[in-house]
């Protein structure tokens, strides 16, 4: 069960990132709606606490097993370059950028989650 909240969470998580982005864009003004500043931190609290709860269950932890290791260090790349394409960035191509990359960021920690494996990039 908890590993369903936690993979229903990284989707509801992504897919959030993605809208915003696209939001950004056009220039929207439901990026700064209120539900839309609040929402996305509502689910990425849940996403969190899952991981940890995944993670006493399973007893693997950050900095002793590679492949969570790999997959904090890429979500702390995740929400650097989140924060750059959704507010930080300077202008638009700037945001586009950190978008992409945090896309594929992204995009790398679900394929090191789903493999377990860091080095699946070398491979």
């Amino acid at each position: 069960m908890i590993k369903f909240v936690h993979v229903t969470a990284v989707v509801l998580s992504f897919a959030g990132f993605q809208l915003r982005a696209i939001w950004m864009m056009a220039g929207s003004p439901l990026l700064t709606a209120r539900v839309t500043r609040i929402l996305p931190h509502v689910i990425d609290t849940v996403l969190l606490a899952s991981a940890l709860w995944l993670a006493w269950n399973i007893h693997q932890w950050p900095f002793v097993h590679g492949w969570l290791t790999a997959k904090v260090v890429g979500l702390l790349a995740y929400i650097v370059l989140g924060s750059i394409a959704l507010k930080r960035g300077r202008t638009k191509s700037v945001r586009v950028a950190a978008w992409i990359a945090a896309s594929a960021v992204f995009l790398y920690v679900v394929a090191v989650a789903m493999t377990r494996s860091a080095a699946l990039a070398l491979a």
